[in-house]
């Protein structure tokens, strides 16, 4: 059974010249994969007018609401008492974003509701991912 979690979120982006720009984002996450979390940007959000998703570790978020954390395309990073900062680094640069941390702590509170923190089904993501590789081989 797909169980999925999908949660309206409120995010602000964060620039140098203007005041936060209001964007809308859903988040998102799936017992079929479990160790991560999607981040779902609609197309008027977009520099190009496309839709939008970045895919993460759950553990990244998780860690990223009590420290800084990251070291590839997405970064997480406390921002004061009430606000959580995430980097998306693409080629086009980086866009930062300003969540609210308690609709993110519910997020994945919701998501370990679903699946505990080390119990997540390792061995059936491994094989979804190396049938898409590989393909009927």
């Amino acid at each position: 059974m797909d169980i999925c979690i999908r949660q309206p979120a409120r995010a602000r982006l964060i620039t140098a010249e203007d005041p936060e720009v209001p964007v809308s984002a859903t988040l998102r996450y799936s017992v079929q994969d479990p160790l991560a979390v999607f981040v779902d940007f609609p197309p008027e959000a977009a520099l190009d007018g496309e839709s939008v998703t970045w895919t993460f570790a759950r553990s990244l978020l998780d860690e990223g609401l009590a420290a800084p954390a990251g070291d590839g395309d997405v970064h997480v990073r406390p921002c004061g008492r009430g606000c959580t900062v995430m980097e998306f680094h693409s080629p086009y640069g980086v866009a930062l974003l300003g969540f609210e941390t308690a609709e993110l702590r519910r997020f994945l509170a919701r998501s370990y509701a679903v699946v505990a923190e080390g119990t997540e089904d390792i061995g059936a993501v491994v094989e979804r991912a190396l049938g898409t590789l590989f393909g009927s081989v």
